[in-house]
């Protein structure tokens, strides 16, 4: 279950103190330079996803915050963690390196040593936290506070993931989507390092289908969208895309179907489409057969889909 907190819980001239409190309780012991005024924009929300803890933090005004080498006891826990921005621009000092980073971008954080903190007013990140154990033993020195860009190839699928954890963190399912967060991020600088080798097997077969899950997203409006076409922009099989889905306890038609039924489903029940004809709805997301667009939404949603957006 997740938490949430809101600077302007406090009195105004107790949110500073308390803000600190709550900024490092949540991600670690650091000093943070509270800004003249915290105000409702100044919101926090934790929880954890098996085993990574996710931290989504917006702020209002400019913030600075810094770890130093006084915060960090030889008793703290090994973490590492990952700062994902969502909105605004941040600065990030670590291990000798700056990186300004642009909405998209994140950066691998060691806790373990010191680092500073800058972000712009009305910015948003989210962090996922987890102990270094759980992450193959590489020497990630050369990784940490390093910019990677949100649109560089694999690692552009690290903050998409990272973004929607928020939205999970009180699923009773959530769990996944943290292991699945992890094994990204493995194969991900595994290969900034060039090391895929020392990669599980099963880690990388996780990480595949968070790959071809992401694909099948972006082209759900694409009528041709099929397994042979999926298999062949992820470099795989065909038989090898279905053999990964039996742990999905689906198969690839069935997860198109369903993924398509929801987006339809959503805009039927939008007041704002109301004008678009249902044929159109059905077109938008990929369904080429209006008959058979009906068929399939009944027998799932127990209403025809016109029922359904007159009711």
């Amino acid at each position: 279950m997740s938490v949430v907190f809101r600077a302007d819980d406090q009195p105004v001239n107790a949110r500073a103190d308390y803000w600190h409190q709550v900024v490092g309780d949540t991600l670690a012991r650091l000093d943070l330079a509270a800004p003249p005024s915290l105000d409702a924009r100044d919101r926090l929300r934790v929880g954890e996803l098996g085993p990574v803890r996710v931290v989504e933090l917006s702020t209002g005004e400019s913030s600075r915050a810094t770890r130093r080498r006084t915060h960090i006891s030889s008793s703290d826990p090994e973490l590492f963690k990952i700062d994902v921005q969502a909105r605004g621009h941040g600065l990030i000092a670590h291990g000798g390196r700056e990186a300004r980073c642009a909405p998209g971008d994140f950066i691998l954080v060691d806790l373990s040593r010191p680092c500073g903190w800058a972000n712009s007013p009305a910015a948003g990140l989210v962090a996922v936290a987890f102990p270094r154990s759980l992450l193959p033993a590489w020497d990630l020195d050369s990784l940490t506070g390093v910019r990677i860009a949100g649109d560089d190839g694999l690692g552009a699928l690290v903050p998409s993931l990272a973004l929607r954890l928020p939205k999970h963190l009180d699923d009773a399912d959530g769990g996944r989507l943290g292991t699945a967060m992890l094994d990204l991020l493995t194969v991900v600088l595994a290969e900034r390092l060039g090391d895929g080798r020392s990669v599980p097997p099963a880690t990388r077969r996780r990480a595949l289908l968070v790959q071809i899950h992401a694909f099948i997203e972006q082209h759900l409006s694409d009528p041709a969208l099929s397994p042979r076409s999926i298999a062949a922009a992820n470099y795989i099989s065909v038989r090898y895309l279905h053999k990964l889905f039996e742990a999905e306890q689906t198969t690839v038609v069935a997860s198109i179907r369903r993924r398509r039924l929801a987006r339809c489903h959503r805009d039927l029940v939008d007041r704002g489409l109301r004008a678009v004809p249902v044929s159109a709805i059905a077109a938008r997301w990929g369904f080429t057969s209006a008959a058979h667009f009906t068929r399939v939404f009944r027998a799932t949603y127990g209403v025809p889909p016109t029922e359904l957006r007159n009711s």
